[in-house]
Formats: C-alpha cells, structure tokens, sequence
C-alpha cells in the first residue's frame, strides 16, 4: 500500500462528527451544568468540592472531563461514535438510577421540595428530565452513527 492510500485510509478513519452531534453533546453538558448548579442552590446532595463530603455528586463531576476529552477527541479524529455512545449510555443510565428508579439517591421530590416557591422546584426537576432526554437522544444519535458507520466500511 502506498503512503497516499495509506493517508486516504487514515482519513476516512478519522472522521469528524455531523454538527448535530457536537450540538446535542454542548447541549447535554449545559444541562448538566445548570442541575450540578442547581444540587449547590437547593443545597441537598453535595459534595466534595463544596463540602468535605464525597458522595454521588462528587463522582458526577468526572462526567465534565470525559466531555472535554471526548470534543478534543472528536474534533481531532481520534475519537468518534463509539466513545460518545459509552459516555452517553452510561451517563443517562446513571441519571435514571440516582434520579427515577426505585433505589434513587435522589428521587424527584428532593429536586422539586426544597425551593421554598414550587415553581423553581418544577423548573429544576424540568432541567433534569430535559437532561435525561438530551443525554439519551445524543447515545441514540451516536448509535446511529456508529452503526452507520459500521455498515458502510464492511
């Protein structure tokens, strides 16, 4: 193989992510900022940095440096679909565990109930839901893609 085909080759390997995707995975990492934002307002369910305490949020923050290495990745071709897919799956597999299952560190009601107006309370349990709903369309997304992907190079 020569040195061009072999660059070729590489190239189509490196492929940069469609615009929607980097959109849903900024969108996702917004919302996910304004509900830790949100755990430190309401002042239920923190921990370490903000008090000594390491508990389920503490663990949460590792989420923002697998974003920043998953858009240095993307943008730089040397990650794609299938690590978004794992990070996306896993993170709102997590978000519905703490949040909506039956064993919930932190079920709706600790979200909605200490805001002393209900609005505000509703407002957060909303970001959340819309949390959950972009982190789960950004793993389908991904999916897509990768099975796409996938599917055209065999």
């Amino acid at each position: 193989m020569s040195n061009d085909t072999r660059d070729a080759a590489q190239d189509e390997s490196r492929s940069v992510l469609p615009a929607l995707a980097y959109v849903l995975f900024a969108l996702a990492t917004l919302l996910g900022l304004a509900h830790h934002i949100d755990h430190v307002i309401r002042g239920n369910h923190v921990g370490w940095p903000i008090t000594p305490q390491v508990n389920p949020f503490t663990y949460s923050l590792v989420i923002y440096p697998l974003v920043v290495t998953g858009f240095v990745g993307s943008l730089t071709g040397r990650t794609g679909e299938r690590y978004w897919s794992l990070v996306m799956l896993v993170g709102g597999g997590m978000l519905v565990f703490f949040h909506l299952s039956p064993w919930a560190v932190e079920p709706p009601g600790d979200v909605i109930l200490p805001y002393a107006n209900p609005l505000f309370g509703y407002v957060a349990f909303a970001v959340l839901l819309a949390l959950i709903g972009v982190v789960f369309a950004g793993a389908a997304y991904s999916l897509a893609l990768w099975y796409r992907r996938t599917n055209t190079t065999q």
